[in-house]
C-alpha cells in the first residue's frame, strides 16, 4: 500500500472509533490521500458527478423515501395493521404473526427497514405489551420482521445495489420476492414456537363481516404495490418512473381516501424527505470518493486476484462474504457496507463466475440482518426507543430471531435458483 492510502486508513479508522459521522470520515480520509499524492480535486469532483449524480437509476431513492414518509402517516400504518390482524386468525401468538405480516406487505410500500420499524413498529409492540406479550420480544420481532422491507420490492438497497453492480433493477425486485416470503415464513415458526413455550395468549376469532370490511379499508394502500410492480413488468414505466408514480398515488391515498394528511403534514414531510435525501447524497458523494482511490490503488483488483488464488471458489466466496458481512454489521452501519465494501466484491463475484443479481439479494439480506444485530444494530435502538423497553432486553430476545433469518441467507446463498426463478419466468434473465 502506498504511504497515502495507509494515511487514510489510519484516518477513516480513527473517525469510526470516534463515532463521527461515516460520510464526514470518508471524505476526510480521501481528502488527505488526494493531498499526499497531489492529487488535483477538479478530477476528482468529475469523476464523481458523472459517475454517479448523472445515475438515471439514483433518482429512484429519494422518490421511494418521499414514498415512505407519505406511508408511515396517518391512517395508512393503521390500515395495514388492522388488515394484518384480520388475517392472522385466532391462533396462539396472533399479534406475533401480526407484526410480520404487517411487516410483508407493508414493505411493498417503502422499501426501507427504518420506515417499517419506526411506522409500524410503535403501534406494533404497544398492542403486544397491551395483550402480555414480553416487552424484549415485542421489540425484537419487530426488529427482525423490518428486515424484510428492503428485501421486497422496492427496495432502496436494491435500487444502490443495482446503479453498482449495472443490474436491472427490475430483476433485483422480482428476485427479492420469494427470499422476502421465506423470511416472512421463518419468523412465523419462530413466533408460533415462542408462543407455544411461553403461553401468549390467542386473539379472538374475527368474524367474515369484519374481515372483509378491514381488507376494503385496505385495498388502497394495498394497490401501491400492484401498481409499482405492474407499471414496471409490463414496460409501462421504469423503476424510477414508478417511485414518481408510487409517490403521487401515495399522495392521493392519504388527501382523498384516508383523510390522513394536511397540506401542513405534507410540508413536513417534503423536508423530512430532503433532509433524508442530503444525507443520501452525501453518503453516496463521500463513499464514491473512497471508489475512486479504490480503483485508483487497483485494490478491487488485487483482492479479487488474491482470492482467486485461494481457490475458494464460487460457494467458499460467497460463504467468506456472509462472514465479513456479518461481522461488519455488528459494528458498522449497513449504508457504508453498502458503500464501500460491496463496490469491491462486486468484480471479484463477476470473476468468480456469480451470477450479480443472486450476489445482490445474498449481499443485502446479509446487511439487512445487521440492522438487527447486537451491539450496534439500528432497528434494536430504533424498537427499544419507540417502546421505552430496556436495550439489553431486547439484545437479549433478538438473538433467536437471528438464527432463523441467518437460515434463510443459508438457503438463498447455498440454491441461487431461489432468487433467480421469478426473474427467469419472465424472461428478464
Amino acid at each position: 500500500m502506498s504511504l497515502a492510502l495507509i494515511v487514510a486508513l489510519i484516518i477513516f479508522i480513527l473517525i469510526f472509533i470516534l463515532r463521527m459521522p461515516i460520510s464526514i470520515g470518508m471524505l476526510v480520509s480521501g481528502a488527505f490521500y488526494f493531498l499526499i499524492k497531489g492529487t488535483s480535486l477538479d478530477s476528482v469532483c468529475d469523476f464523481v458527478m458523472n459517475t454517479y449524480y448523472t445515475n438515471y437509476v439514483i433518482i429512484a431513492v429519494p422518490l421511494f423515501i418521499f414514498t415512505a414518509n407519505v406511508m408511515n402517516s396517518g391512517k395508512v400504518t393503521e390500515k395495514v395493521f388492522s388488515f394484518a390482524n384480520a388475517l392472522s386468525g385466532g391462533r396462539r401468538g396472533a399479534l406475533g404473526h401480526v407484526n410480520v405480516i404487517a411487516s410483508l406487505v407493508f414493505s411493498g410500500m417503502t422499501g426501507s427497514a427504518i420506515a417499517d420499524a419506526s411506522g409500524l413498529g410503535k403501534m406494533e409492540i404497544d398492542a403486544m405489551k397491551k395483550e402480555g406479550y414480553d416487552d424484549g420480544f415485542s421489540c425484537a420481532i419487530t426488529a427482525a420482521s423490518a428486515t424484510i422491507g428492503p428485501i421486497f420490492p422496492p427496495s432502496i438497497p436494491l435500487v444502490m445495489y443495482a446503479m453498482f453492480a449495472g443490474t436491472s433493477v427490475g430483476a433485483l425486485f422480482l428476485g427479492g420476492m420469494i427470499p422476502a416470503l421465506l423470511v416472512a415464513a421463518a419468523l412465523m415458526v419462530y413466533v408460533s414456537l415462542m408462543a407455544h413455550a411461553r403461553n401468549y395468549p390467542r386473539a379472538a376469532k374475527i368474524p367474515f363481516a369484519e374481515f372483509v370490511h378491514q381488507s376494503l379499508g385496505a385495498i388502497p394502500a394495498l394497490l401501491t404495490p400492484v401498481i409499482l410492480l405492474a407499471g414496471i413488468y409490463t414496460g409501462v414505466m421504469t423503476p424510477t418512473e414508478a417511485g414518481a408514480i408510487a409517490g403521487l398515488y401515495a399522495i392521493v391515498v392519504s388527501f382523498l381516501c384516508y383523510k390522513a394528511l394536511k397540506w401542513k403534514g405534507l410540508w413536513e414531510i417534503i423536508k423530512e424527505t430532503v433532509a433524508g435525501t442530503g444525507s443520501v447524497s452525501l453518503m453516496i458523494g463521500a463513499a464514491s470518493v473512497i471508489s475512486y482511490i479504490v480503483a485508483r490503488e487497483q485494490i478491487a483488483n488485487n483482492l479479487g486476484q488474491f482470492i482467486i488464488d485461494l481457490n475458494l471458489g464460487k460457494t467458499g466466496f460467497l460463504v467468506l462474504t456472509n462472514v465479513i458481512i456479518l461481522i461488519l454489521g455488528m459494528f458498522m452501519d449497513t449504508s457504508t457496507i453498502q458503500l464501500v465494501f460491496v463496490p469491491i466484491l462486486i468484480p471479484v463475484a463477476a470473476a468468480l463466475g456469480i451470477d450479480l443479481l443472486h450476489f445482490g439479494l445474498v449481499v443485502t439480506l446479509n446487511m439487512m440482518i445487521g440492522l438487527s444485530t447486537p451491539p450496534f444494530g439500528m432497528l434494536l435502538f430504533i424498537t427499544a426507543n419507540i417502546s421505552d423497553t430496556p436495550l439489553k432486553k431486547v439484545m437479549q430476545e433478538i438473538l433467536l430471531p437471528i438464527v432463523f433469518l441467518l437460515v434463510v441467507l443459508a438457503v438463498i446463498t447455498f440454491v441461487p435458483q431461489i432468487v433467480l426463478f421469478l426473474p427467469k419466468l419472465v424472461g428478464m434473465i
